[in-house]
């Protein structure tokens, strides 16, 4: 039996139960098409470890692990696009936000304060937050801490309570907390907007067979597009695919790189 993985976006728990729903109909659809398809997602797994196994069926994986070590190891199916602020078809940036009552209003009052990242790997956490800081950096340094939360949940409740004064939160998560969980953002506002870049692309293994990889995309998109689907979809705020390539991701490194010119490797 093959492995699915869709555990990138799994809270708060309607969007988990959605998540859960989708697949039932996706898998059903998949076995109808004569893939083999597991019944149920793996919960068990970690989302990054599932990225580089064999038998991955489909998965989801975050732009910025995907161009800095999952190229030629996986195969991209599909670039969600959903329909939250900040979206723009498969784009999407990080919202740059402080605690509701910060009088914060340019990036230059953030110089010296304490920031929380979810985890250097991750793209709208990290990467679109550095590129956003570098032009300011000076010495390779803008901020005086930086803090590892583990999630962008997380780093939500470290700037509500003060732990933290600044943190980047992708786009698609706080939207759905405002929708499903708002009394977690409602100690903290949006300062600003990243560059957006594309968005979380769904991957399978670079073992399945190329006429897989396009009954995948089929049935994504006809998955998304059944009626009777539509509130499942309309709760993870998913409206359709996108068939980003490689070169579409390449945007994300280069971002990398836009850093590093300025000096400013990592968050410091």
């Amino acid at each position: 039996m093959s492995l699915a993985s869709l555990a990138m976006y799994v809270s708060p728990p309607p969007i988990e139960r959605a998540t859960q729903l989708f697949w039932e109909a996706l898998g059903k659809r998949l076995r109808g098409y004569g893939l083999d398809a597991p019944a149920a997602l793996d919960g068990d797994i970690s989302y990054d470890e599932a990225w580089l196994r064999p038998d991955l069926l489909i998965g989801q994986t975050c732009g910025y692990p995907y161009v800095r070590h999952l190229r030629d190891k996986v195969q991209l199916v599909a670039s969600p696009v959903y329909g939250l602020p900040g979206c723009d078809g498969p784009l999407k940036c990080s919202f740059i936000i402080v605690n509701a009552n910060s009088p914060v209003a340019s990036v230059e009052e953030l110089r010296g304060s304490r920031a929380a990242i979810n985890e250097p790997g991750s793209n709208s956490g990290y990467n679109l937050f550095r590129h956003f800081i570098a032009p300011h950096a000076v010495e390779g340094h803008f901020f005086s801490s930086v803090i590892e939360t583990g999630g962008h949940r997380a780093s939500i409740d470290a700037v509500a309570s003060g732990e933290a004064d600044v943190a980047a939160i992708d786009c698609v998560t706080f939207g759905n907390t405002l929708r499903f969980d708002p009394e977690r953002v409602a100690g903290v506002r949006i300062f600003a907007e990243t560059v957006k870049g594309p968005g979380l692309p769904f991957i399978t293994s670079a073992d399945t067979p190329a006429k897989d990889l396009v009954i995948l995309r089929r049935a994504l998109d006809e998955t998304i597009s059944d009626p009777v689907l539509a509130d499942v979809c309309d709760t993870l705020s998913l409206r359709g695919i996108s068939l980003l390539g490689d070169a579409d991701y390449e945007m994300l490194a280069e971002l990398d790189r836009e850093a590093a010119r300025h000096g400013y490797p990592a968050i410091a």
